[in-house]
């Protein structure tokens, strides 16, 4: 028991530390742990093993999996479909058959760890746009609201393939999906008398409910093969609505999930990197990068003309479009947890996502950065 309380201080420490160095740099707080983690595994001995670290890390991803899918603003979709979703099919299509070519047919990765690839190389960071978007403002802005509307289109065509590729298509997978379509229709008007009738209560049963919902279809998942982190995104997209009413306990939940459980998540993910293994990848590394960034340009550049978009602000959508961080890291962790993927590829996946999250962030901040006239509506031709 002694030996627990130390592994629980040191890797609350480090997120502790994580947080500290996210505030002064103003960077993203899940990048900065995934850093940190690579110091601890590589350095400080971290066991990303232990059996209690595996279920808060899971659970956090989940959680963090749930509220992305919350964030989307229904009338947003309604008002502005043809642009969120046509940019975000696009944004998750050809980097995932960009990316899984490469691995098999250059790199000679097996099928499964290709697609692995796919996966990981497609997705868009909500959390490192949706940061962007809240610095900027434009998260109250229309063109903020499409940009990450975008991103939820992107990251859902992730997660269905994650779920879809590697099911095992039996039994369990027929029961997992009528179960989860049965619940994601009852739930919002369920949840809806639920949380009215037992509002306000210190105890937060709304929340335990959540929980009771997300338990039990991630239970499902694991026996069908799939990913529990699938009907977590869809549970979040079915009751986004809901929560517009029911902030404060939105926000008790957030602060949990960011303070407790998503730092074990990231941290886990970074402990796994093999710093060795870095340099002796950098050349795919670099290649990967450039093909994940290459076919989000030849994807959304073009069709954010189509939709209109002055120049500036294409290239502004297109670099923001081009992050990835969160569904990149749990896509890769889920290959090399199941060992579709060796650690190797797992740290050369990981550190592309990180640098995805980076150098496109950095560009589009820098140099396309929108300006005030576009925060009222007038970015536009």
């Amino acid at each position: 028991m002694e030996q627990t309380w130390y592994v629980a201080m040191v890797w609350i420490g480090l997120a502790l530390v994580a947080s500290v160095i996210s505030i002064r740099t103003a960077i993203s707080v899940a990048l900065v742990e995934i850093c940190v983690g690579v110091i601890g595994g590589n350095y400080l001995g971290l066991d990303p093993k232990v059996e209690w670290i595996s279920f808060l890390a899971g659970f956090g991803a989940i959680l963090l999996t749930f509220l992305a899918g919350a964030e989307i603003e229904p009338e947003i979709l309604r008002k502005y479909g043809k642009e969120s979703i046509g940019i975000g099919v696009l944004s998750f299509l050809l980097p995932f058959l960009g990316a899984m070519a490469y691995a098999y047919y250059v790199a000679h990765w097996t099928a499964d760890a290709a697609k692995i690839c796919g996966i990981a190389l497609s997705t868009t960071s909500v959390a490192v746009v949706y940061a962007v978007m809240v610095q900027t403002g434009l998260n109250k802005a229309e063109l903020g609201k499409i940009i990450l509307a975008a991103c939820f289109v992107t990251d859902l065509g992730t997660v269905l393939a994650l779920g879809i590729l590697f099911a095992n298509y039996n039994i369990w997978l027929v029961l997992f999906a009528l179960i989860t379509t049965v619940v994601l229709v009852i739930t919002p008007r369920f949840a809806g008398w639920f949380f009215e009738v037992f509002k306000n209560h210190v105890s937060e049963p709304e929340i335990k409910l959540l929980f009771f919902i997300l338990f039990g279809l991630g239970w499902l998942a694991t026996h069908a093969n799939s990913e529990a982190v699938l009907p977590a995104y869809l549970l979040g997209i079915i009751v986004a609505g809901l929560f517009q009413k029911y902030r404060e306990m939105v926000r008790h939940l957030r602060t949990a999930t960011f303070a407790l459980l998503t730092p074990f998540y990231f941290l886990k993910a970074g402990t796994i990197v093999s710093i060795p293994a870095i340099w002796t990848g950098l050349g795919l590394i670099l290649v990967l990068l450039a093909v994940k960034v290459a076919a989000k340009f030849i994807g959304v550049y073009p069709l954010t003309s189509v939709f209109r978009f002055s120049r500036k602000i294409g290239m502004y959508t297109t670099l923001l479009m081009s992050t990835g961080l969160t569904f990149g890291s749990i896509s890769a962790l889920f290959g090399y947890s199941r060992g579709i993927i060796t650690q190797e590829q797992y740290t050369i996946l990981v550190t592309v996502v990180i640098g995805s999250a980076v150098i496109p962030t950095l560009i589009a901040q820098w140099f396309f950065e929108p300006e005030h006239q576009d925060l009222n509506g007038e970015w536009q031709k």
